[in-house]
């Protein structure tokens, strides 16, 4: 994607602020010529949300970000969505959170709000859209599921076997985190974020201690640094090795998923044994890190890698044997690369579409950096695709890791403290899923004024429903697998 069109020009000249955002205010006209860039594929909309009385878009393109913040009037702003259908569901659910009236909005409808709030008034009835044509019927999916996962609905719309249209209904896991966060002190904050999504509690722990860290100017010690990316990548191993067993599961492997089930308790158990929790929560803190990493655990680790390797060899060779196998997952599931790009879609569901976007490669940061590794697609955007991604990318992670450990010299796990007390700071970090935004405003008593959190799955659930048209019914766990979106990051 080229750095063209408005957001280009108008940040011209502007000084980015530590955090690597330029901020800027803007009138009405430049906010809806900012959506029609969206559109146009000038730039890509990273994040979408409300701060007092403003709305405010994070914005992205080759080698420039910002934020722009524009003033509503009488709570009303004109809709993002109208120009870009990828706001819809961000624009419903600020409507429901804060009350604001997105103008020319395309759907009405409510997102998060399920008429159950207290204070409110019960919503109407949530009208499902509408499909015509001859032999066609619904089957409605959830919210609840068999087994233990996260609640929500899907409601197919199907001639015969064959889906016609893909329906969902999330927000049934909405916490109010944006209210749990305002008035909070920075560790209450801290620990609050690492539980948005347990899957990815580092990732979501390190983007606030880099927001918090770029309003504050809090300086963090090169070995904190290190080890804050050996915990990420070891959530990346153990949920990419994970999904890949649970893809195969959907399509009745069951010894591939038991292999992989193991190695991902593997995983865990020498997280717990380095770092004092099996998914290393609250292990990252503004400032630095909460756990060190002894000699012993350096060697866990090192051992870790080779199994994990040698797990990775087996299960791709099993794999690549079974056409059994290859025939559920090869051109099941394929969502446009085209749909991905608009959708700026990130993580493995980006990068199996052609989409060559990590946040470690693209906006680099500490100690990515510094850190040599190959950032490999696929292009055929199905299931498969989403698959190898996924197996490309645990060859990749065992590098780095190894790497880092190599890096490891002594040091500080935290640094003293912040330079300022007060401050705003962004950071956008790649989870196993794709990339998280966060975003902090802190008010000079040294409390959270707004926390604004966005999940990759903000753009990737709205793909998976592409992704099943077409397919036949029982073809959707195989492809909600591949695409593996958070509820509880998504609903907040």
């Amino acid at each position: 994607m080229n750095a063209i069109g408005p957001l280009a020009e108008l940040i011209a000249g502007r000084a980015a602020g530590p955090d690597g955002y330029v901020r800027l205010d803007v009138e009405p006209g430049v906010w809806t010529a900012l959506a029609q860039g969206c559109a146009a594929g000038s730039h890509d909309l990273s994040a979408l949300w409300v701060d007092d009385d403003q709305v405010r878009m994070a914005l992205g393109g080759e080698d420039l970000r910002a934020i722009v913040s524009l003033r509503t009037e009488a709570g009303a702003y004109p809709s993002v969505a109208a120009h870009h259908v990828p706001a819809m569901r961000l624009e419903r659910a600020m409507r429901d959170l804060h009350g604001v009236q997105p103008l020319g909005l395309p759907d009405s409808r409510p997102w998060l709000d399920h008429g159950r709030w207290p204070g409110r008034e019960s919503a109407a009835r949530y009208e499902f859209l509408t499909a015509e044509g001859e032999g066609l019927h619904q089957i409605a999916v959830g919210p609840v599921h068999a087994g233990i996962i996260e609640p929500g609905h899907f409601r197919f719309t199907a001639n015969g076997e064959t889906v016609v249209r893909l329906e969902e209904r999330l927000g049934y896991v909405h916490k109010g985190v944006e209210g749990l966060l305002a008035g909070a002190d920075v560790a209450r904050g801290a620990a609050i974020v690492g539980r948005i999504s347990g899957d990815s509690t580092v990732a979501y722990a390190w983007a606030f201690a880099r927001a918090v860290e770029a309003a504050l100017g809090w300086a963090v010690p090169p070995r904190a640094v290190l080890l804050r990316g050996i915990m990420a990548e070891l959530e990346r191993l153990s949920h990419h090795i994970n999904d890949v067993g649970g893809i195969c599961n959907d399509a009745s492997v069951l010894t591939i998923n038991a292999r992989c089930t193991l190695q991902r308790e593997d995983v865990l158990a020498v997280a717990n044994a380095c770092f004092g929790h099996r998914l290393m929560m609250d292990r990252i803190t503004p400032g630095g890190v909460t756990a060190d990493l002894s000699a012993e655990g350096i060697g866990r680790i090192r051992g870790l890698l080779g199994r994990l390797e040698e797990t990775r060899a087996e299960i791709l060779r099993v794999y690549d044997s079974m056409p059994s196998l290859q025939d559920r997952t090869v051109t099941t599931g394929i969502v446009s690369p085209d749909l991905v790009r608009q959708y700026a879609a990130g993580g493995f569901v980006g990068r199996a579409a052609g989409r060559a976007f990590d946040a470690r490669k693209n906006f680099p940061y500490a100690p990515y950096d510094q850190l040599p590794f190959d950032l490999k697609t696929r292009t055929t955007s199905d299931v498969d695709a989403r698959l190898l991604v996924r197996m490309d990318e645990i060859v990749e992670s065992l590098k780095i890791v190894g790497l880092m450990l190599d890096w490891l010299a002594p040091g500080d796990l935290r640094s003293g403290g912040p330079a300022a007390a007060a401050g705003e700071g962004a950071a956008l970090i790649e989870a196993f899923r794709g990339d998280v935004f966060m975003n902090v405003r802190i008010a000079a008593s040294g409390r959270l004024v707004h926390v604004h959190v966005r999940d990759a799955s903000w753009f990737q659930w709205p793909l998976l429903e592409a992704a099943v048209e077409g397919n036949i019914v029982a073809d959707f766990p195989l492809c909600n697998k591949s695409f593996n979106c958070s509820y509880s990051g998504h609903d907040l």
